[in-house]
């Protein structure tokens, strides 16, 4: 196994393939694993590089609650680049992972040549914000204790029953991954990380100021991800926005073969200078 060390922790990560890397941040019910797809097709064209955030096995699991915030989350991609010598990377996150990929963007510029946005944004639409932190707060209370019946509920949320229609095998590794999960680590992530990372909206300087090519994709059955996509778009220069049809919140797992493609055309277009800002006369008003 390879480990990166990040201020003590140490973090498991797998590198497939080589050529222009790209690094792949999981979401809060995944890990490394969570990818598989996208490294068995891209590693064939890219350095594909993936790892566990801490608090998920066999990453470490500190105790301290202290460890775990938006920050170090994002400082982490950061230590695992520095750790292989790779100076600038393509970025992709899903869901938690995209939120560290976005700051990432922000806080370390000159090491993303890119950043895609998958499922960004819980916990943005103003009038629902305090429902998604209060869920956050039970869930990771109820893990510890019941951490089988809090993966059940979890997997059969209403941007999660999208993959159990059309890929039933897929929906099983999801829960599978979901009851395994350290309950210590998913706790103090949900404390520390998903609870501690702010709305969009409150980063529009931050948005507008960045420079970088960005794919936003969402699904349109991902309702928590739809308005903060278009958010995102709006703000971004350099975006894109994708939106998979009759799709939930694992993009990358319910519709494979299109994501895939999608980042493929994406790397393409930035790697040849390609993906441009957008033109002011595009722009309607």
């Amino acid at each position: 196994m390879a480990f990166a060390v990040s201020h003590g922790v140490n973090l498991y990560y797998e590198v497939t393939g080589v050529g222009t890397p790209i690094v792949f941040v999981h979401e809060f019910g995944g890990d490394c694993r969570s990818w598989e797809a996208q490294v068995r097709y891209l590693s064939r064209f890219f350095q594909c590089i993936t790892f566990n955030a801490r608090g998920y096995p066999p990453s470490d699991v500190p105790a301290d609650a202290s460890a775990y915030s938006q920050k170090i989350f994002t400082r982490d991609i950061a230590v695992i680049l520095e750790h292989l010598g790779t100076e600038k990377a393509h970025i992709v996150g899903l869901s938690m992972g995209s939120f560290s990929t976005l700051m990432f963007g922000i806080e370390f510029p000159h090491m993303a040549r890119s950043i895609t946005l998958c499922g960004c944004g819980y916990g943005s639409i103003p009038d629902q914000r305090q429902a998604w932190l209060d869920s956050n707060t039970a869930m990771a209370e109820k893990i510890e204790d019941d951490p089988i019946g809090t993966a059940e509920a979890y997997a059969a949320g209403p941007a999660r029953v999208q993959l159990r229609a059309k890929d039933p095998r897929g929906w099983k590794e999801l829960l599978h991954t979901l009851k395994n999960l350290s309950p210590l680590g998913a706790a103090l992530t949900l404390k520390g990380v998903q609870f501690g990372r702010p709305a969009v909206s409150e980063l529009e300087n931050e948005l507008r100021a960045l420079d970088m090519p960005a794919l936003i994709i969402v699904g349109d059955e991902d309702d928590p991800a739809l308005e903060p996509g278009l958010y995102l778009k709006r703000q971004i220069r350099k975006a894109g926005l994708c939106v998979f049809p009759k799709t939930g919140h694992a993009v990358n797992t319910e519709e494979p073969m299109l994501f895939n493609q999608s980042l493929l055309e994406f790397f393409t277009a930035v790697d040849n200078d390609r993906w441009q800002a957008r033109e002011t006369a595009t722009i309607s008003g």
